[in-house]
């Protein structure tokens, strides 16, 4: 029997704890598969470990926004502002605006 996608990325981050490509693609998946509270845990450990891992703020604040936690989405939006500012990524800064102000 074939593995899932989501099989396979969950052995290549326990074969790699520390790859921050593979944990973000892990919660991706998650995201997709309809477990954003799964997505959101991997997105803030992620954080954690890489704070200027600039697409994950986007990201987490969508699985916050599918969880009902609107306050903590916009926690996550400001956050990647800050770290797309400071690293001059205007194009993610400019989605991450928008979706900030997609809350009100």
């Amino acid at each position: 029997m074939q593995k899932s996608r989501l099989e396979t990325l969950q052995e290549f981050l326990a074969a790699n704890p520390n790859d921050s490509f593979v944990q973000y693609g892990l919660a991706q998946e998650h995201l997709r598969s309809g477990h954003a509270a799964e997505a959101v845990a991997l997105f803030q450990d992620l954080l954690t470990r890489n704070a200027d891992y600039k697409a994950a703020y986007y990201h987490l604040g969508q699985a916050l926004e599918r969880l009902g936690r609107v306050e903590e989405a916009r926690e996550a939006y400001r956050r990647g502002i800050e770290v797309t500012e400071r690293l001059g990524d205007s194009h993610a800064r400019s989605e991450l605006q928008s979706a900030l102000e997609l809350l009100g």
